[in-house]
């Protein structure tokens, strides 16, 4: 049986990138895929939930027209449309990422499961193949919390709610984090009447807390009943009560409260792959298993679940695994959006992080949007730029608020994978006028 120098499980961010990268250094691979390549990025998250915001935002900007000197429109929300355009959408990236653009790459691709069978063996589709090298990168799924009658209620989750043709009129989402915090906002702007239940005194928890303070601001303008600091607690039919006694009626739940890796079935222990007891896949730094010439890389180890990330994860395993190369993964400047309106942006360490990390030497940066002239002329100035500043002037960690946030994160991003200082930002020059000089402008005032 001839091996095959790539055996690549998941058609996602991760595996896609991989299996091209290494195609296209000469190497015999195989893609295997159980649904459809693309993976949740193309069909559940990214690109349907960016899709739906787009529309959601529009519908804002009609009502809120008067901002701008324009008489404001009440749009007609027809969710059936809103969503055929979402899949217009997929359709048109789906072309890059088929198993026909993959066979042009010289990549073979076999739809159905994979499983290991012994170190260096696997089947696939009922075949058996061998590897020199195999990539784990099969993801994860929406993870339901054990809350009584939650099954039961028929919940949405981020996997199901682009299957919707009308309007919730009654929509509870449980979940304040960043997924959790944009569907919210969208179907409210959409016409649904939301109520938004995080268990953490604050929405997104992992943020700064003036980010989170910032968004349920926003959520609440746009209608949302925001609920922190309580949990769900029991379903009865089409009520949910939570644990501060509060009963919540509704006609759909939308279930937001994180995801588990998808790593059952695959054979792991036939090959001695340990998994954490979420199920995430044990990599270390190069992104090795503990099972020889097995890689993980993406949602599936349980780290940062962004597709960004898995590319990125990707394109480390290809040179490690068919070259014996060492590159490592440094989450350490890694950048991450979430996109609300407005967007939060986040790069390193909050100023928490950073204070219980460095003392007393640590420093902030801060420059509010309601003074930077492109967000005035823009009638778009809740916001603020957050720079946490070390020793010697170092850049530690950023946060943007603002629109557009997420186009200015990665310049900041580049400064601290450089290991650069606040001093490079501010002597940047920066064009005039743009959302972009919230984070300039911190750093200005910050050197001055």
């Amino acid at each position: 049986m001839r091996r095959h120098d790539l055996v690549v499980l998941g058609g996602g961010s991760a595996g896609l990138i991989a299996a091209i990268g290494a195609a296209r250094l000469g190497a015999r691979v195989v893609l295997v895929e159980r649904e459809r390549t693309g993976g949740e990025c193309l069909w559940t998250g990214c690109v349907p939930s960016k899709s739906l915001l787009a529309t959601a935002d529009l519908a804002h900007r009609m009502r809120a027209a008067d901002d701008l000197g324009l008489a404001p429109a009440e749009p007609e929300i027809d969710l059936a449309r809103v969503m055929a355009r979402v899949r217009d959408a997929q359709a048109s990236i789906a072309v890059h990422d088929s198993p026909q653009s993959l066979r042009a790459e010289g990549i073979e691709v076999i739809h159905g499961e994979g499983r290991f069978e012994a170190p260096g063996r696997l089947v696939a589709g009922g075949r058996a193949l061998a590897y020199r090298r195999a990539l784990v990168a099969t993801g994860s799924r929406p993870k339901l919390p054990p809350v009584p009658g939650l099954e039961n209620a028929d919940p949405l989750t981020t996997d199901t709610v682009w299957e919707l043709d009308a309007l919730p009129q009654r929509l509870v989402v449980l979940g304040g984090g960043a997924t959790g915090c944009e569907l919210a906002q969208a179907f409210a702007r959409l016409g649904s009447a939301v109520t938004l239940v995080e268990t953490s005194d604050r929405l997104l928890p992992v943020e700064e807390p003036e980010a989170g303070a910032l968004i349920a601001q926003r959520l609440r303008a746009d209608g949302v009943a925001v609920c922190e600091g309580t949990r769900a607690e029991e379903l009865d039919g089409a009520t949910l009560t939570l644990s501060d006694g509060r009963r919540l009626p509704f006609d759909r739940i939308l279930v937001a409260t994180g995801r588990a890796a998808c790593s059952e079935g695959l054979g792991l222990e036939a090959i001695g792959a340990r998994t954490a007891d979420d199920g995430a896949v044990e990599v270390d730094a190069t992104l090795r298993t503990t099972a020889r010439g097995v890689f993980a890389a993406g949602d599936v180890i349980g780290m940062l679940p962004f597709t960004h990330v898995a590319g990125h994860q990707a394109a480390i395993v290809v040179p490690n695994a068919l070259f014996h190369a060492r590159r490592r993964f440094d989450s350490a400047a890694m950048p991450w959006v979430t996109f609300t309106a407005p967007e939060v942006a986040r790069v390193g360490l909050t100023e928490a992080q950073a204070r219980a990390q460095h003392g007393a030497a640590v420093r902030v940066a801060r420059h509010d949007y309601a003074q930077v002239d492109r967000a005035v002329t823009a009638a778009s100035t809740d916001g603020f730029a957050k720079l946490i500043v070390g020793r010697r002037g170092r850049l530690l960690g950023a946060t943007v608020a603002a629109p557009a946030a997420g186009e200015a994160i990665a310049g900041l991003a580049s400064v601290m994978a450089d290991g650069g200082r606040v001093g490079r930002i501010a002597s940047a020059v920066h064009p005039y006028p743009t959302f972009g000089e919230g984070p300039a402008r911190a750093a200005q005032e910050h050197m001055s």
